[in-house]
């Protein structure tokens, strides 16, 4: 099945399991010079998990992937873990939603994410990412996209600032206030 959709676009690919490396090449009968790279992208996404049907979308014009490394976010396992559970949700949930919203694909898997779609799309998958690793719960990003998707279509508030629309993130230190209400009882 890979090697018939490299070969609708005119890639020659070569699988050398002695050496452990997969030859993608151009043929002379290639009329896109960008679809090797599309090619190696869509190796790269089969070889990550990415189902077969979806990662033949990568040759579309519009779509392009990234592949995330989510593990030098955190030294400790137990955190990296946690909120990597943080960013699937309970059965996937919080990563559909996001999918939705930002319509791309998501694939979390082992210490990587592999994201399809288009370039603003990407761009704010790998915000949320980010931020979920930096302990910044995705809920707060599908809020504001949320909103931003209803503010983009009333045409009265669309050339207008919707800072005072979209809800801030306010970081609160729990030593610090514990410390304080412990000094004040004294």
């Amino acid at each position: 099945i890979i090697k018939k959709i490299l070969n609708s676009f005119s890639i020659y690919s070569h699988l050398d399991l002695s050496f452990g490396f997969i030859l993608v090449s151009t043929t002379k009968f290639t009329n896109d010079p960008f679809s090797i790279i599309k090619g190696r992208d869509f190796l790269k996404l089969i070889s990550r998990g990415v189902p077969v049907e979806q990662a033949a979308k990568i040759f579309e014009d519009e779509i392009i992937c990234e592949i995330l490394k989510i593990s030098h976010f955190s030294k400790n396992k137990n955190i990296f873990l946690k909120r990597r559970r943080r960013l699937i949700g309970n059965n996937g949930s919080t990563v559909r939603a996001i999918e939705m919203i930002t319509k791309t694909f998501i694939l979390v898997q082992g210490n990587t994410v592999s994201i399809m779609g288009n370039h603003s799309g990407l761009k704010q998958v790998r915000k949320i990412v980010q931020d979920c690793m930096n302990n910044i719960h995705p809920i707060f990003h599908i809020k504001n996209l949320i909103i931003k998707q209803e503010l983009s279509k009333d045409k009265f508030l669309k050339k207008e600032n919707w800072d005072q629309y979209l809800p801030l993130l306010k970081k609160k230190n729990f030593n610090q206030i514990g410390l304080r209400d412990a000094s004040e009882k004294k």
